[in-house]
């Protein structure tokens, strides 16, 4: 980390959180010195994360969170966390949607993200068992109107999980009678020994169903899920095609990644040969 007094507090609080993961600890002396800042501010921006659930306080500084692999955040939670990775990741992932195609997307903040960005795409069906991924749509043709070229949207049914999504049989039985172009995939982790998972296993299960009803399996995750594992895994890395990540993923993570997936996108980067749906 370089020393700028003028970083936003988000982009700080992220920079000392990397730091920390990496790491395994640091102490707010060498927090000041590499950010150049106050101790009262580190020390807020520690305050900040710890209410967030991404690291602990400890005297002298912070070290990382260990979690359990059945723990799930709530989704106010998780919309806290990576906020400008999460939007360069919805944009890039947005370029990828052509008109008039069917889409699928799974719950979690960053699809949620992404469905801000697809507003202004004409002529989609989009299937989703996020309720907050559907309002997003229903919200905004509520305050615009039924305007033509409007998203047709599908809601599946099922459970509620604390991240919003609908999830067991009613929502797996509704997903396997479709079919889509492509998924919009959020995830708790990804490993290539573990591929996708999450700690939910409902949840586990109807994501699995969402991949088979698809041609296309595009993950959405920002980099600080890459070595995550939940509880149960729903897919292997090789049944995704593209992972849309943000720049803060590691060279030897992009390497690994290289040689499962068809195509890795980072937002902010040279698009590539990432190409429209």
């Amino acid at each position: 980390m370089s020393e700028n007094q003028n970083l936003l507090a988000e982009q700080r609080r992220a920079l000392i959180l990397d730091e920390v993961r990496r790491r395994g600890g640091v102490r707010v002396n060498e927090l000041t010195r590499k950010l150049g800042v106050s101790d009262m501010t580190v020390r807020r921006d520690l305050d900040a994360l710890a209410r967030q659930g991404v690291l602990e306080k400890v005297h002298g500084g912070a070290v990382p969170v260990v979690e359990a692999s059945t723990h799930e955040p709530g989704f106010e939670a998780k919309s806290g966390m990576e906020l400008t990775a999460k939007e360069d990741i919805a944009r890039a992932a947005a370029e990828l949607v052509a008109p008039g195609t069917a889409i699928a997307l799974s719950g979690g903040t960053t699809t949620y993200a992404l469905a801000h960005h697809l507003l202004d795409v004409p002529d989609l069906t989009v299937v989703t068992n996020s309720v907050r991924v559907a309002d997003v749509f229903h919200s905004a043709q509520r305050t615009s109107g039924q305007r033509q070229g409007a998203a047709t949207v599908v809601l599946t049914g099922g459970v509620r999980t604390p991240s919003d999504s609908l999830v067991g049989p009613v929502a797996d039985q509704a997903i396997a009678s479709l079919h889509f172009d492509v998924l919009f995939l959020g995830v708790h982790g990804i490993s290539p020994e573990a591929g996708l998972s999450t700690p939910n296993l409902a949840e586990a299960e109807t994501n699995r169903r969402l991949v088979q009803s698809a041609r296309r399996v595009v993950v959405v995750a920002d980099h600080t899920k890459w070595g995550t594992v939940g509880l149960s895994s729903f897919a292997a890395l090789e049944q995704v095609d593209t992972l849309v990540t943000d720049a803060g993923l590691p060279a030897e993570a992009r390497e690994e990644i290289s040689e499962h997936l068809r195509q890795l996108v980072v937002a902010g980067e040279e698009p590539g040969d990432a190409a429209d749906i």
